[in-house]
């Protein structure tokens, strides 16, 4: 399969009107890893799309039960984790990480990211960690950053999963490739590529949407084709006996790239990032966000698993995504680019059963520019927190090189 290197934003510019699909679920996630010293392990899982915090961990608020009137319709079916909050349903195999102490939340964070809401542009900031995007600046990555002021450091196992590799690695360290064992390559963003060119055709789409069912694909793409209910719940169908365990289905990219991250883990590397992309749910976002949520808690489970008890005991994952989305949900029962946002703790070396940050409320009044959740906190000071009690990096570092302009702060107790 020849496997193009194509430059996204350049993907973009030569006329293929896509909208913001491209950005929000790439085609194939990168993973990199170093090693470093110690024996403490930092991942990092950028959640491309813009994550809605507010469905994954929902607060029990009339206010904003009547800005939602679908999405968080009836009875509450998720697992209560404290305070009224609701665990999203299909992130429900999360909850043994949770009663574990090895889950946490941090609510209302974001970048210093501001009203234009460019997956491109918020993605770049996050991974960029720096507080705005200079034209003509060297493209570095602030864990790449992170690496160059860490003692006994070796940045000689960097990988890269596809050709795009994460702005998050880059710098110094060079990039060596790996693929997981894939037939078929196609993500949520490529089906919404295929989705959008075939929108008046929805014959052509379901034939698609079959042929890349029987291929194994499992993106987490699946069609909203109009007026064909029955068909998208037989396809779903098929999908899932495609990919649970007593199927045919090989395990998932996503599994297997987590499986590899927690291999590297065991051995050498002391630190990982790769990213889960599908989380753009501008329609139907009730049955849109099921597949990322999949993705992200077998992605958790798997690393957990691979590493072992005495790795994981040692390990601290952060899930971030560059934006939140709208409070209210749009006409098409989804919600649009946002601001503030959730970023996701796991693993053995947090202090879990927390949920961080602050909620402003949800009248017009609390919102971002009346619209979006407020953004209470940068979300790198917290991922600054975890790397000082990970690896002893000093506050000038933190505050100078790392994140340059950000401010440390009271320490906000993540890690045990």
């Amino acid at each position: 399969m020849d496997n193009t290197v194509m430059d996204r934003r350049g993907f973009l510019g030569r006329g293929l009107a896509v909208g913001c699909s491209l950005a929000a679920s790439p085609l194939m996630t990168p993973v990199s890893f170093a090693a470093t010293g110690g024996e403490n392990r930092l991942v990092v899982i950028i959640l491309r799309g813009g994550l809605d915090g507010l469905d994954l961990l929902q607060p029990d608020d009339a206010g904003l039960r009547q800005l939602r009137p679908t999405l968080l319709a009836g009875a509450r079916s998720g697992q209560e984790l404290t305070d009224g909050m609701m665990l999203h349903a299909a992130a429900k195999p999360l909850w043994p990480l949770w009663r574990a102490g090895e889950l946490a939340f941090v609510q209302g964070v974001s970048t210093p990211y501001r009203n234009k809401r460019s997956h491109f542009d918020g993605q770049d900031l996050l991974e960029a960690g720096t507080a705005s995007l200079q034209p003509g600046t060297a493209r570095e990555g602030w864990l790449n950053r992170m690496l160059q002021h860490m003692p006994n450091s070796q940045m000689t196992t960097a990988y890269a999963v596809g050709a795009d590799p994460m702005l998050l690695s880059q710098g110094a360290a060079e990039v060596e490739t790996w693929s997981p064992d894939v037939g078929f390559v196609l993500s949520s963003q490529g089906a919404r590529l295929l989705e959008l060119t075939m929108e008046r055709d929805p014959e052509m789409a379901l034939a698609m949407q079959k042929a890349m069912v029987l291929a194994g694909d499992d993106g987490g793409g699946v069609f909203e084709i109009a007026d064909s209910g029955m068909m998208m719940d037989e396809l779903e169908t098929m999908m899932e006996a495609q990919m649970s365990p007593q199927g045919r289905g090989r395990a998932g990219a996503h599994v297997r790239v987590a499986e590899f991250a927690a291999q590297q883990l065991r051995d050498a590397a002391r630190v990982a990032c790769f990213s889960i992309g599908g989380w753009d749910t501008h329609s139907h976002q009730a049955r849109g966000l099921r597949a990322p949520l999949k993705r992200l808690s077998d992605s958790l489970l798997a690393l957990k698993a691979g590493v072992g008890e005495k790795v994981w005991g040692r390990t601290t994952v952060l899930a971030m995504t560059e934006f939140g989305r709208t409070v209210a949900e749009n006409g098409t029962r989804g919600t649009d680019h946002g601001t503030g946002g959730m970023m996701v703790m796991a693993g053995g070396a947090i202090r879990g059963q927390r949920v961080h940050g602050q909620l402003t409320g949800f009248e017009e009044a609390d919102l971002f520019q009346g619209r979006d959740l407020m953004p209470t906190d940068d979300v790198r000071r917290y991922a600054a927190w975890a790397i000082r009690e990970s690896f002893g990096l000093d506050q000038a570092a933190l505050e100078g090189v790392v994140f340059p302009g950000m401010q440390l702060g009271d320490a906000p107790g993540l890690l045990a």
